[in-house]
């Protein structure tokens, strides 16, 4: 089942029903039919569709080439329906919302672009459904991640102060990201804060569910699994990396490895930026742009 509904910000909300039943909410931005190669958009693992909004307002509105964007709230995020059972908040489960999602408004192929967690479900995706996938996009993220990264995001899930206010949010957040994001404005905290909590019975909250924390409690983080063949499953499509150079998520030894099994492998370092990079930057919103353009050339190649 599909329902819509538009909003006056330029992006319409799509709401998907899942396999189990669960309600979930997609971002759609751009035209629902276009000749350009559509752009899934996946956030990390305590975030949202929001995260997307500048640079999926910017590829949807291409004159020369407006495409469909679409950013996916996960279960127990954003505007998604919130899982009874925290069990489910897993990358398999996410897996199969996912291809719920592309069924239902008939997304294939497309272009992926995943933020951590996203990056991992894209990567499942191209060994689960790979004629799904027409060009990847990697944000600081990889085959081998970083134990001392997921403990810090194992913080900062549990942990994460509820702020009085979107300002003191942007200090919540300075104190916490500081070492990795040093030269954000306080407007850029001011947004990253909008986008991490939300206004609900007159407080603010987070825009996650808190019981996803129970989902990182029992694993073992010092032994994180190796997804080379996942990684490898994206030979045969463009692939663009972006990583944040303080990122301690993405380590630049795992970049250099990744680099000799691919014949072509576009790469973005961001810097003064870590885990993982905001997709912000207009420099950096060209690049990504210009790489999804070059998957439609690709594609008809």
């Amino acid at each position: 089942m599909i329902a819509e509904r538009t909003h006056s910000d330029r992006f319409a909300s799509v709401f998907v029903t899942a396999p189990d039943g669960l309600t979930l909410h997609v971002r759609r931005y751009g035209p629902r039919v276009a000749s350009a190669l559509p752009v899934v958009c996946l956030s990390g693992l305590a975030r949202t569709a929001a995260d997307f909004h500048p640079l999926a307002e910017g590829l949807a509105a291409d004159p020369a080439k407006p495409r469909l964007v679409l950013a996916l709230d996960y279960r127990g995020h954003g505007r998604s329906e919130y899982d009874r059972n925290p069990d489910n908040y897993t990358l398999p489960v996410a897996l199969a919302d996912l291809s719920a999602v592309l069924i239902a408004l008939e997304i294939a192929p497309a272009i992926f672009l995943g933020t951590s967690y996203g990056g991992l479900l894209a990567m499942m995706l191209a060994v689960w459904r790979p004629t799904t996938i027409a060009g990847v996009i990697l944000n600081d993220i990889g085959p081998v991640m970083e134990p001392q990264g997921w403990v810090r995001i194992k913080s900062y899930v549990k942990e994460l102060p509820i702020p009085r206010n979107f300002e003191e949010g942007a200090e919540i957040l300075r104190w916490w990201f500081e070492a990795q994001f040093p030269k954000l404005t306080p407007q850029d905290r001011i947004a990253f804060a909008q986008r991490t909590w939300r206004e609900h019975g007159g407080r603010l909250v987070p825009d996650y569910d808190l019981k996803l924390a129970r989902t990182l409690q029992g694993a073992d983080l010092q032994h994180l699994p190796m997804l080379w063949n996942h990684f490898d499953a994206l030979r045969r499509v463009p692939l663009m990396i972006i990583r944040g150079a303080n990122s301690d998520m993405l380590a630049p030894t795992t970049l250099q490895t990744m680099l000799p099994r691919r014949d072509e492998l576009e790469v973005a370092i961001v810097p003064d930026q870590g885990h993982a990079p905001l997709l912000t930057e207009p420099k950096l919103v060209r690049r990504i742009a210009a790489f999804v353009a070059s998957c439609d050339v690709s594609t008809r190649s």
